[in-house]
């Protein structure tokens, strides 16, 4: 208990339950508060070793919400990034859901206003978390998971408070793929009891989940949207076609490499698209600088943030968490400095489907699936999304096709639509790309409140 409370306040409050004329009763909240970190409100964080020479770093934001006496009272939510090698501490709470943005303005619609939120730096290698050999990085994404659970193990040790808290995870992207995998491995735990924990659900957001059903929709969604000309789709098809071609023959690396060379094609063609939002502006030199990430060992830059290019955003997080936040953290690791090795590691593992991981989600847990997307996002398409879910092979899959569709509403206003059936809900979002939460906040609180209602 000492080491728990080491650093930490503890909060004492006047108990109104108690009436007396003579004395004031005071009671110690059954809470331990955090740290003071950077910026407002109580924070803890720390690194788990959850290998011999693997290092994984986690960020604690208790919930900011002054309706509650305790904050074992709001679910615990967790946030993992995409890439694989973009950390959750910097573009997840920086970029998109925590209390401060990348120019420390306060956030309004940061999710820390009603739940506990837990970033984590994964797989090792990324943002803050490191290996001491690169050897230590993960190649697949069933390591991954287990060093996620593993980083799980030591958390509840030193907050066991949180063992009853109903827990969700929530990610983007490739975090997605690792996502459904951890969850499906956490439950096996939690279920077998060598876990103490309470996990909830979990929500993939434009995740990667079937990496090929994305390529292959590339190239009609940007026709439709009289993004690319009849030219522009035939040259997309025929290098989306090599990748497939790949994917059916298992050679998985190659598969990564075609990938991004489509994803080049796609950049010449349209002179430098978002991928994250197909909507957002761009400089008429965009593809002279989009060019230069051809090389797929650095294309993690696609998958993981919005920052494409080597944009000021991009720069100016990279000066924060090397800088202010390092200091604020007492941290003495470089924050970014191993993310492209863990993409490297990975590249063998990137294409491969993960669908079958949630079909076993679905048939062999209780645990609620929401996925969700953005119409506006190109890397993690909302057809090539809609195409793998209603592929996936599960006991109430008819039942989920031909369920009904309904608007998801949010202050009077049509946010997208959905529909569920047993524990898999699917959200359409209205005008969002890549990044939902950023995007459309208003529809990401109605999903989040979907997910955690009984």
């Amino acid at each position: 208990m000492k080491s728990f409370l080491q650093g930490r306040k503890l909060i004492i409050t006047k108990n109104k339950s108690i009436k007396s004329s003579s004395h004031n009763f005071y009671t110690l909240l059954d809470t331990v508060q955090g740290k003071k970190g950077f910026g407002n409100g109580e924070q803890d964080w720390g690194y788990v070793d959850v290998r011999p020479g693997a290092h994984m770093f986690w960020w604690l934001y208790y919930t900011t919400n002054t309706a509650v006496s305790n904050y074992y009272d709001k679910p615990l939510l967790i946030w993992l990034q995409g890439g694989p090698g973009a950390s959750s501490t910097g573009f997840g709470n920086f970029e998109e859901l925590g209390p401060l943005d990348i120019n420390l303005n306060a956030r309004n619609h940061t999710w820390v206003k009603n739940y506990n939120v837990l970033f984590i730096d994964n797989p090792v290698g990324t943002g803050f978390s490191y290996v001491d050999k690169f050897s230590a990085l993960t190649t697949n994404n069933n390591q991954i998971a287990k060093d996620l659970v593993e980083l799980m193990r030591a958390f509840y040790k030193e907050f066991p408070k949180f063992k009853t808290v109903p827990t969700y995870i929530l990610c983007e992207s490739y975090g997605g793929k690792m996502s459904a995998e951890w969850a499906l491995e956490w439950y096996k735990a939690q279920k077998s009891g060598t876990i103490e924990s309470n996990l909830k659900g979990v929500g993939l957001g434009d995740s990667w989940i079937s990496p090929i059903d994305s390529v292959l929709t590339w190239a009609p969604y940007l026709w439709q949207t009289g993004l690319v000309d009849t030219t522009g789709l035939k040259a997309i098809e025929a290098a989306a076609k090599k990748t497939e071609q790949a994917v059916k023959a298992g050679l998985w690396k190659q598969a990564t490499m075609l990938w991004g060379i489509t994803e080049n094609v796609i950049n010449s063609v349209t002179n430098g698209i978002d991928f994250y939002n197909i909507l957002t502006k761009m400089g008429s030199d965009s593809y002279a600088s989009a060019s230069r990430y051809a090389d797929f060992n650095i294309a993690f830059k696609f998958l993981g943030n919005r920052s494409l290019l080597s944009s000021y955003d991009d720069l100016a997080l990279e000066r924060l968490m090397n800088g202010q936040v390092r200091k604020a953290l007492n941290l003495n690791v470089k924050w970014g400095a191993q993310n492209g090795n863990v993409f490297s590691a990975l590249q063998g593992d990137f294409m491969k489907p993960v669908t079958s991981v949630v079909e076993r989600l679905l048939d062999e847990t209780n645990l609620k699936i929401f996925i969700y997307s953005g119409q506006l996002d190109l890397i993690v398409d909302t057809p090539g999304t809609l195409l793998w879910t209603e592929k996936l092979q599960w006991r109430y899959a008819k039942q989920w096709r031909l369920s009904d569709r309904f608007p998801l509403v949010a202050d009077g206003i049509i946010e997208g639509f959905f529909k569920r059936c047993n524990n898999l809900s699917f959200y359409w979002v209205n005008r969002a790309g890549h990044m939902v939460p950023a995007d459309n906040p208003a529809a990401m609180a109605k999903i989040l409140e979907h997910l955690i209602q009984k």
